[in-house]
């Protein structure tokens, strides 16, 4: 085999493990706010069960704020495989001591619990992000790698929700955390088999990866880089804000089972409109999707507020067909909307960084805690008003249409990134 073709399949096994790292993130993610729906039904008053139903998701996304800049460190340091490792490790610690919580039947050992699985999903991201930006070569190259990526994420995130809602049931009365025990020891399982195929796979670190860099300035002074960051903030809320509450909004009307069930619509539809956006990934822009589609989110969701439960539809659930509020179909194609955000945010806000792009990540990774306050906001107002509260994400959709819009374009050409 020539030198030429071993890079290309050196290349390749990189990818595939990358993909394999992108849809751990969403299994874990998406553990946070159902597990942590079965803690809060324990407590009586109906908004206090609902603010606490939420913290384990808060806490997941806290981590963000918490390791985001450590975790671009440690990858500038011991590269990405290391780093790779070492998130993978978390994770299986982290879904752990979840299940331990069962066992002392502690909400705070959950919440540990759901910390560290934050630790995890952060340090995954600053690893998978960058490295198939890198692999692509930038540009919409870069961000049509990442959406496929984002393919098997939004897979992942769809199953997850839909799993526990098979084993959970129609109602949330009477559950334990017991009751999730075996998705928690697939997830142990699923964590100990990547982290054995991860140590095996040969994975190409770019150049520099692993050495001593120097920096003449703060990554903060790219200021596509600062509007980015907050730009990832309200995107992770909207992300998890819609899907969550949306649950919320229809377990009262329909159960907790048929509420997963359809709120999983809304990931799969992530999974279809990522598919798409890596097919076209090559041609679009990442600021001509992101314009696009925050336009029409803000459309989809004002409209969902407007109808409310006014006008009804007819909905396959379970095997059977269920008249269902037309706001939850709009609020469900949302998903649409957000499948193609966080690839494409990520690509304008670290386009042309050059060196600076792994401290970068980290501090990208830092404002993911985005989605855990902007739900949590979300959650105050749904406790009086659900479908109103859907006004929460409409503003930070549109905070990121006006990043594509105007903040997107990169004014320091001038910073040496060499």
């Amino acid at each position: 085999m020539s030198k030429q073709d071993s890079g290309a399949s050196l290349r390749i096994i990189t990818i595939i493990a990358m993909m394999f790292l992108y849809a751990m993130i969403s299994f874990v993610t998406n553990l946070a706010a159902p597990v942590g729906k079965i803690w809060g039904a324990s407590f009586d008053d109906p908004a206090q069960a609902e603010r606490m139903g939420m913290l384990g998701n808060l806490f997941n996304f806290l981590a963000y704020l918490v390791m985001g800049i450590p975790a671009g460190n440690f990858l500038a340091k011991f590269g990405y495989k290391k780093t790779a490792l070492t998130a993978i490790f978390l994770g299986f610690i982290g879904i752990s001591v979840q299940w331990l919580s069962g066992v002392f039947d502690s909400f705070y050992v959950y919440l540990f619990g759901a910390l560290l699985g934050g630790f995890c999903v952060c340090m995954l991201n600053t690893v998978v992000n960058p490295m198939l930006n890198l692999l692509g070569g930038g540009g919409n190259r870069g961000n049509q790698l990442n959406l496929v990526g984002g393919t098997l994420n939004s897979l992942s995130g769809s199953l997850t929700p839909m799993l526990v809602g098979a084993i959970i049931g129609e109602s949330l009365a009477g559950k334990q955390i017991d009751d999730v025990n075996v998705v928690l020891y697939i997830a142990m399982a699923v964590f100990a088999v990547v982290y054995l195929v991860i140590r095996l796979t040969p994975i190409a670190e770019p150049a520099g990866a692993g050495q001593q860099v120097t920096y003449e300035r703060s990554p903060w002074a790219f200021r596509h880089l600062t509007l980015g960051v907050i730009a990832i903030f309200f995107y992770v809320g909207v992300e998890v804000g819609i899907p969550a509450t949306l649950i919320s909004y229809l377990t009262p009307k329909l159960g907790f089972a048929a509420a997963g069930f359809i709120a999983a619509r809304y990931w799969i539809l992530m999974l279809i409109g990522r598919f798409v956006g890596s097919a076209i990934g090559g041609k679009v822009s990442s600021r001509t999707m992101v314009i696009c589609v925050a336009t029409a989110a803000i459309a989809l969701m004002v409209a969902a507020i407007c109808i409310g439960d006014s006008i009804m539809v007819k909905s396959f659930v379970q095997g059977s067909v269920i008249e269902v509020p037309l706001a939850s179909t709009l609020l469900v194609l949302c998903g649409l909307c957000t499948s193609v955000m966080w690839t494409s945010i990520f690509n304008m806000a670290t386009e042309g960084l050059g060196k600076y792009t792994a401290k970068a990540s980290g501090i990208f990774m830092m404002m993911v805690v985005g989605g855990g306050i902007v739900p949590q906001i979300q959650s105050l107002i749904a406790s009086h008003d659900i479908l109103f509260s859907y006004i929460v994400p409409i503003i930070s959709v549109a905070y990121i249409l006006f990043y594509a819009l105007v903040g997107s374009k990169n004014v320091n050409k001038d910073i040496k990134v060499d």
